[in-house]
């Protein structure tokens, strides 16, 4: 009877434990979703009734309005999603393709000079040139101005996800290269065959860190494609277009011309939305090696 009652305790605790965990996490998801919704909400809502009522969860004025200014240029618009795809799609590739070898041979102890270069690689963590040698560098030696390749190249190799692939790649025993070794296989097959099957999930999750970096990119491209390139990325056309509607804005009321109806606020809304819908859509199929690769290498056995 004790060992029935102990069992029933136990049982009983362990659901409390996992109702406490399921009510946290659900806060906790909620709490993510709800600026969301709040957002998509806003971009659906007309000026006057934002200006009014404040931002609401449910439109109150359903309007399409600020999507219409947003989509007023649809070429330009399917322009800008086409650069931002091919963009991310080649940074991604060549990023991590060139990230995961860089961490591979960092972690290889018979490489020479490996803590010499893994501490420069540190240090531009902690500091940096400056913005005008980068703008130099990129003008008048390089000559990528007007070029996508200035936007390209910048996030290929980044410091903080070398040491995290540096990191996971510690977990491989160096034992598996070195009977590699043996059966004659070279480094790069080694590194192709071996190596990155068995960092599927770090590769997934560096590779969504980089897919987010050319995504979300504006900055480069405000400093290097100016007017004379067509089509520009996605974030830089986005800021552009908000950045218009509130010059348009700031200009009427100067000029005693009141535009109420300019929905500044909700081509905010819709302009993120626009932007991080697809990331959104796409996250799902990775979330599992994301997750995965989060926690590798993090406990050893």
């Amino acid at each position: 009877m004790e060992q029935i009652s102990r069992s029933i305790r136990s049982g009983a605790s362990e659901r409390l434990v996992r109702l406490v965990g399921y009510v946290f996490i659900g806060a906790f998801a909620l709490a993510c979703v709800l600026p969301f919704v709040l957002v998509l909400g806003t971009s659906l809502t007309t000026e006057r009734s934002i200006q009014s009522s404040g931002f609401n969860f449910w439109p109150k004025d359903f309007t399409l309005f600020a999507y219409r200014i947003v989509f007023e240029n649809p070429n330009l618009v399917i322009g800008a999603y086409i650069v931002t795809i091919l963009l991310t799609a080649a940074g991604t590739v060549i990023g991590l393709f060139l990230v995961a070898m860089t961490g591979y041979a960092l972690q290889r102890p018979d490489f020479p000079y490996r803590n010499r270069i893994s501490f420069l690689i540190y240090f531009t963590t902690l500091f940096s040139g400056g913005l005008v040698p980068f703008y130099l560098l990129m003008t008048q030696y390089l000559g990528l101005k007007n070029n996508y390749l200035s936007v390209l190249l910048p996030g290929l190799l980044t410091p903080f996800l070398i040491i995290m692939m540096k990191a996971f790649v510690q977990s491989i025993p160096h034992a598996i290269t070195e009977s590699a070794k043996i059966d004659g296989a070279g480094d790069f097959m080694i590194f192709r065959k071996l190596i990155l099957p068995m960092t599927t999930p770090a590769l997934a999750t560096i590779g969504l860190f980089i897919a987010l970096g050319y995504w979300n990119e504006w900055y480069n491209a405000m400093l290097f494609l100016t007017s004379d390139v067509e089509y520009r990325p996605l974030q830089l056309f986005l800021y552009n277009v908000i950045t218009r509607a509130d010059f348009i804005r700031n200009s009427s009321a100067a000029s005693n011309v009141p535009l109420r109806d300019m929905p500044l606020e909700s081509m905010k809304m819709a302009t993120a939305i626009v932007a991080t819908g697809p990331v959104i859509l796409f996250y799902p199929f990775v979330q599992r090696y994301f997750i995965k690769g989060l926690t590798v290498g993090a406990v050893k056995g």
